[in-house]
């Protein structure tokens, strides 16, 4: 059965004619939308023909217009040679356009330099400026002359496209009412009986439509904020540039780490004022251990080494300064934000990208507690395979590595954990214990959405945002 709109296109159009889309719509009564529905219909029933046209659109640039306005600068050129044909004269008048001017008069063989003079030899025609005109008309020009206005860059091209439809199969058919949707009130009437109903085909690929929707990155930043959230966490915030004291010293990391050189770390020129850290108890644990029982690094501590701003490397220099100021058990914090180090880009790694910190800092907390709270946060993310392998790091001992596994690439590790040295909390006044983790979110991120290459998380690709599911 043949729907309104198709039956009153083919009784409108006549058979082996190709009429335009916008004819099509304007001798039929429809708009250009219903128009096209009702052909593609009919094309898929066998009764027309719908070719797809392709033709070039000429319009004049922003240049275009304005020379079409203010005149081409040979024009102005010409017309000042009737002041004056001093070369530095007429440069002067004409600033930048001059030697536009002059080329073009010259190729075309209407103008001499002699010295330090113009020569008008004939008097010059001017078919570009025709040509703008014509153009701006929709007027047809010749191939030469466009050529040349695409060079000079006076006219851009598009390619524009349009349908025309053919009948092939002449049918007059009487226009009956048929019905497209069945309400709750025709049911309810009785009023749908005898009725004809328009008849689907529900094979035919319907269009895609593509609803707003969070990042998918996003949208794990914001699952692992409301996993701590709820665990009881306290989110934290702070600021990108730190000095080295809280990114470095604070943490026990040594003046002479490899992590710290130039090539690691984004230094600032200006050195921060550390009047109101506790400097010397920092300095006193670095040189000898001061009365942690460790024996520190040794050597000598630099002030304006700890003094040094950078970009911080990892959020712990947020939850090392929290709990400086708030050293009272209990104390449960994250931080998901930025960091930034000195790294070549490639498919895992990059100069900036986001990590996910946190601390716990009580009496009667240990080693065991820490693994329980991440196997507990892995899990709630959705990896159900979750191990720790021994790790080193300045700050704590002992220390871990989470890893999950992930079918078809195994074990992949995803950060570092482990409970702060006595060489951390004690010159920072931190009574108890503290358990300390960081989770880059971009790794997690693209073992979430099976990606092998970090730098798709910020590509503005709309096709694959839309194709991202809206859950996992």
């Amino acid at each position: 059965m043949l729907s309104p709109i198709e039956i009153r296109l083919l009784n409108k159009l006549e058979t082996g004619k190709r009429y335009p889309l916008q004819e099509v719509a304007r001798i039929s009564n429809l708009n250009p939308d219903a128009a096209m529905k009702a052909a593609m219909l009919l094309s898929q029933r066998g009764f027309v023909n719908i070719y797809e046209v392709k033709r070039k659109k000429f319009s004049l640039t922003e240049e275009g217009e304005r020379y079409l306005v203010e005149g081409l600068p040979e024009e102005k050129l010409i017309r000042l040679l009737r002041e004056t044909n001093d070369i530095e004269e007429l440069r002067k008048k004409m600033g930048n356009e001059f030697q536009i001017a002059l080329g073009w008069l010259k190729k075309k063989g209407f103008v001499n330099i002699e010295g330090s003079r113009v020569i008008l030899k004939s008097e010059p025609t001017f078919q570009e400026k025709e040509a703008l005109e014509a153009i701006k008309k929709g007027e047809e020009i010749d191939a030469r002359i466009l050529d040349l206005l695409k060079k000079r860059k006076l006219v851009k091209v598009e390619e524009v496209k349009s349908y025309e439809i053919e009948v092939k199969e002449k049918l007059t058919l009487e226009l009956t009412e048929v019905v497209a949707d069945l309400t709750p009130e025709m049911i309810v009437s009785g009023n749908w009986r005898g009725k004809k109903f328009l008849a689907y085909d529900v094979s035919i690929p319907s269009k895609e439509y593509y609803g707003g929707k969070i990042h998918p990155y996003e949208r794990i930043i914001r699952e692992c904020r409301k996993i701590f959230i709820e665990m009881g966490f306290k989110e934290i915030k702070g600021h990108y540039v730190q000095p080295a004291f809280w990114n470095f010293d604070a943490l026990f990391q040594p003046q002479d780490h490899p992590a710290r050189e130039m090539q690691d770390t984004f230094y600032l020129e200006r050195l921060a004022d550390l009047k109101d850290e506790p400097v010397e108890k920092v300095k006193a644990t670095h040189e000898n251990g001061w009365i942690t029982g460790s024996s520190g690094w040794g050597g000598t501590w630099s002030l304006n080494k700890a003094r040094q701003l950078v970009l911080r490397t990892h959020t712990t220099a947020i939850t090392i300064h929290y709990l400086a100021k708030n050293p009272n058990p209990p104390q449960k914090a994250f931080c998901i934000d930025r960091v930034y180090r000195r790294e070549a880009i490639d498919a895992t790694h990059l100069p900036e990208f986001d990590q996910l910190e946190g601390v716990v800092l009580d009496e009667n907390v240990g080693f065991k507690h820490l693994l329980g709270l991440l196997k507990e946060f892995f899990e709630k993310m959705g990896f159900e395979e979750v191990r720790f392998r021994p790790g080193y790091f300045p700050y704590t001992e002992p220390s871990v590595e989470p890893e999950v596994y992930v079918d078809g690439l195994g074990w992949i590790e995803l950060g570092g954990a482990g409970v702060f040295r006595k060489e951390v909390t004690e010159p920072l006044g931190i009574k108890g214990k503290v358990l300390a983790w960081g989770i880059g979110i971009g790794r997690l991120a693209m073992l979430k959405m099976g990606l092998k290459d970090l730098r798709r998380l910020y590509l503005p690709d709309i096709e694959w945002l839309r194709k991202m599911p809206s859950r996992w």
